[in-house]
């Protein structure tokens, strides 16, 4: 069975000769300052190892989310809040009820939605995006 952990010399702290001794038992590697030279190739090979690893999954992560994900969970919301509960956000306007200049957002962020309130002004400096209201206007005559 495993040896009892040694409080010894092999380690200045007790917390390091009881984690050293566990982890010896099971794995031959050390975690005590004597140990670390004779097991650094071995822990040298684990390290690029794991960044190998992490930088595959990294990228196909990234591959995935391009080329692969074309359901709804994988593309950001237009709409972040207005009218969440219906299935689809519609408005329609009689062209003789708007005066001679109507203005609509287009950014989705304004607090008198439909009509713009220049909320796409900080949206665009916050995203570096360049949406802008829809200006409909009677031609003059």
């Amino acid at each position: 069975g495993p040896a009892a952990p040694s409080f010894g010399p092999r380690c200045g702290l007790p917390v390091l000769s009881v984690l050293g001794q566990s982890v010896s038992d099971t794995t031959g590697l050390f975690l005590c300052s004597t140990c670390w030279s004779e097991n650094f190739g071995e822990t040298a090979e684990w390290i690029a190892a794991a960044s190998v690893a992490v930088g595959a999954a990294a990228f196909g992560y990234l591959a995935y989310k391009k080329f692969l994900c074309k359901d709804k969970g994988c593309k950001a919301m237009v709409n972040p809040h207005i009218q969440k509960d219906n299935p689809k956000v519609v408005h329609a306007f009689d062209m003789e009820d708007l005066g001679d200049k109507a203005v609509y957002c287009r950014c989705w962020r304004s607090k008198k939605f439909p009509l713009c309130d220049g909320s796409h002004t900080k949206h665009n400096e916050e995203t570096g995006d360049n949406v802008g209201p829809l200006i409909i206007k009677r031609k003059e005559a």
